[in-house]
């Protein structure tokens, strides 16, 4: 029943992730970035509240903080400040089939970053990912005229790119984080929310969008930065099998890119597919563990 469950949580999660992106272009019809990032912040707040007090775990939030205060500081700087900050200005500039098969490569910058910081040690099917993935991104960015390394929007496809560089960041900084996740996340959002909004209100004020503006920013707010991530935390907690529960984060950016050719009628480029599809055989190969590996394991 565990497992059903989790598949459950794990493919739910998933589903609202790949209607993410489309979210992401619809809101920023009616707010800038910064004015999108202060407005989802503050409807994730409200969510991840809601459901802290539901598990009774509001009491933790002041107990956390007070344990690490410049810990969570960096944290809530990070992400959710700059990293969703800059994700959304990439979003604005590139079309959404660019922006996120871009950023799906923040796992590979994982682990090229997990062995600089952590000490990490980098295995030959590492390498082999980061070939495959950032191959991926140079057929992606210049929609496969890779010989000529010309972008329609430079400036969008590095700041997609810095994404995965502060969102493998927070991760590395998470590793020794043994906090409740779903207050970590809380109290990087209650952290960082004046920054978003006080910036908002001083440099663009708050936007007079439509009620369809303001339903989209919900909406991102609900399920790319609240409700979908302990969604996904249920699911890992559930099953005994981690990498089937992980594996199905593959199929996000497909669907993702129907939705945006449906919804929103953007021109899927066949670079594209290609870049994703050598993006995801690269993350496949990161976890691939050979024979030798498993065999090593000790038995459960």
């Amino acid at each position: 029943m565990n497992e059903r469950y989790a598949l459950g949580y794990g493919l739910t999660a998933v589903l609202l992730w790949s209607t993410v992106a489309t979210a992401f272009k619809i809101t920023l019809q009616s707010f800038t970035p910064l004015q999108m990032l202060a407005a989802a912040s503050t409807v994730s707040v409200l969510a991840l509240t809601a459901i802290a007090a539901y598990q009774n775990k509001l009491h933790l939030v002041g107990r956390t903080l007070r344990s690490r205060p410049l810990y969570y500081l960096a944290l809530g700087l990070i992400n959710p400040l700059a990293y969703y900050l800059i994700l959304f200005q990439a979003y604005d500039l590139l079309p959404a089939s660019l922006a996120q098969p871009l950023n799906y490569s923040w796992a590979i910058t994982l682990t090229l970053m997990a062995a600089v910081f952590l000490g990490h040690k980098i295995r030959k099917q590492d390498w082999v990912a980061c070939l495959l993935g950032y191959a991926g991104v140079v057929v992606i960015a210049t929609k496969g005229d890779v010989l000529a390394l010309e972008f329609d929007n430079p400036t969008g496809v590095a700041l997609a790119l810095v994404s995965t560089l502060l969102w493998a960041m927070y991760w590395i900084l998470n590793t020794k984080n043994q906090a409740d996740p779903v207050i970590s996340v809380l109290l990087g959002f209650l952290i960082s929310l004046p920054f978003s909004v006080g910036a908002s209100l001083y440099l663009q004020g708050w936007p007079a969008a439509p009620w369809q503006g303001w339903a989209a920013v919900s909406y991102v707010g609900l399920f790319e930065m609240g409700i979908t991530f302990v969604l996904w935390i249920n699911a890992l907690k559930m099953t005994r099998n981690t990498a089937r529960i992980s594996n199905l984060i593959f199929i996000a950016p497909f669907i993702s890119l129907m939705l945006l050719a449906t919804i929103i009628g953007e021109e899927i480029h066949s670079s594209t597919l290609l870049g994703l599809v050598m993006i995801i055989i690269g993350l496949l190969c990161q976890q691939w563990k050979g024979k030798t590996q498993k065999a090593e394991q000790p038995a459960s």
